[in-house]
């Protein structure tokens, strides 16, 4: 008797159209904000086309999840089934995303968010110090702590954060898992998400968060065995979902460059906004109304010390991190983007942050992980102030009330650290009032690699950084 090994990878599959071009599938919120904003609906918001997916299910693949904006699924299958699926005559490319790869001995500390972390004694309102660096404060005892604004918090789990006090349980809304592990939503492998969490949302005796009266969904795209850019599409799926869920701001403590294949490594030239799926997926996001807050990365003192994607998407708030002494932490990784555009755009105290551990207790930790919740907890509290504005005016209010604004630094401190006060209070931003004035899908290419790229225009920008129109 002959045993033989059958070996299963995944891929992402694009398709060339839409065929039946049915209704978006959004929540009566997300249709809700589309017309507020005028938001056209466009054919990315259409679902892949069911027959398509069902001719793949025939041929032996497993569907893991589907994404309306790039086209395509995420799915298991042999090689085998993979080259015949490469000659449908809708497919358009068929790319490995994991394999069966030796994870490289450094990637755990290049991917899990902090890079350096130290465990400290907090001390009485430990969170006045790292809320006040962006004089948030002044927001908060206004009464504007993100109510009404709905808030997304993706990561690699959350550990016990259904079950600490500090968490009010109205707040959360729901759990959604993009990934294939065993280990469950709330595991010990999620200690990170809940700290990152509790920038935003805890509440105790001495620790408030940026953004306690915001509603939340948890999401888990980060896989905590393997590092490949089969994690990139999770996190695709899970923008789309906050998409149709109406979701206002959007936290990613995640970034990717290096993986257990070294032939996925990306290059700095890849780092562009629009090379990766994930990068032009937080691109889209930021288009159709959401707020996107991306880690700019842990790697400045490494020989790799660039961010990573998607901080290269465009239209985000990419954040780096500083000291309470607003010095820039040596650890946050530098920008620019590889087509020039400033990054990280702002900063926030990520050196030292004030944290609750899934345990319950106070720490303090560093990374631009923590710096991240922050700036999209004080977004929140804005636009709960300017509930009538759209995510790039919150945006330009953001930036534009920076320490750094008038001269950017290019690579490392971007406009610098938001004034929360300054933000709400000043005069309406003008020339950007239209979200997604200039998006467009162009004719898809196909690069050398695989990918897909969606070239996306309408923003023009100074030969600093600085966004013109």
């Amino acid at each position: 008797m002959i045993n033989l090994l059958i070996i299963l990878s995944v891929y992402f599959v694009s398709f060339t159209d839409k065929p039946e071009k049915t209704a978006p599938q959004l929540s009566e919120r997300a249709w809700a904000q589309r017309q507020r904003w005028n938001i056209p609906t466009d054919a990315m918001d259409y679902p892949v086309s069911p027959m398509y997916m069902d001719s793949l299910r025939r041929m032996g693949a497993k569907i893991y999840h589907k994404s309306r904006w790039m086209n395509g699924v995420t799915c298991e299958m042999t090689s085998t089934t993979a080259q015949k699926v490469a000659q449908l005559r809708f497919v358009q490319a068929v790319e490995i995303t994991r394999d069966n790869s030796t994870p490289r001995s450094w990637l755990p500390k290049r991917r899990r968010m902090p890079a350096t972390a130290t465990m400290e004694a907090a001390s009485t309102m430990v969170t006045d110090r790292q809320l006040s660096l962006f004089n948030l404060l002044p927001l908060h005892q206004a009464g504007y702590e993100g109510q009404g604004i709905l808030m997304t918090v993706c990561d690699g789990g959350f550990y016990n954060a259904n079950t600490l006090s500090c968490f009010r349980d109205s707040l959360q809304l729901g759990a959604m898992d993009f990934t294939d592990d065993t280990d469950g939503f709330y595991g010990s492998t999620g200690e990170h998400g809940t700290m990152c969490l509790s920038t935003i949302s805890a509440m105790t005796s001495n620790y408030h968060g940026a953004a306690t009266q915001a509603q939340y969904y948890l999401m888990r795209s980060e896989e905590n065995n393997t590092e490949s850019p089969k994690e990139m599409d999770n996190l695709v799926a899970a923008l789309e979902a906050a998409d149709s869920l109406g979701v206002n701001v959007f936290s990613i403590s995640l970034g990717y460059a290096m993986f257990d294949n070294s032939r996925w490594d990306l290059s700095y030239s890849d780092l562009n906004g629009s090379t990766t799926r994930v990068s032009q997926a937080a691109t889209i996001a930021a288009h159709k109304g959401m707020l996107v807050c991306v880690a700019a990365g842990n790697d400045g003192n490494d020989t790799w010390h660039y961010i990573s994607a998607p901080a290269d998407a465009d239209s985000i708030l990419t954040v780096g991190a500083v000291t309470t002494g607003c010095q820039i932490a040596d650890f946050s990784s530098y920008g620019p983007s590889a087509d020039g555009r400033i990054k990280p755009e702002v900063c926030a105290v990520g050196s030292g942050t004030q944290l609750i551990t899934p345990y319950g207790y106070n720490t303090s930790s560093n990374g631009t992980s923590y710096a991240t919740p922050l700036i999209a907890g004080l977004a929140a509290s804005l636009w709960s102030a300017l509930p009538n504005e759209n995510a790039m005016q919150i945006r330009e209010r953001i930036i534009r009330s920076c320490d750094n604004y008038q001269s950017p630094d290019s690579s490392h401190r971007g406009y610098g650290i938001p004034n929360a006060w300054t933000a709400y209070t000043m005069n309406p931003p003008q020339g950007v009032e239209s979200v997604t004035e200039g998006l467009q899908e162009q004719p898809r290419k196909t690069l050398q690699n695989g990918q897909i790229r969606i070239i996306l225009h309408g923003r023009v920008y100074d030969l600093t950084g600085r966004l013109i129109e």
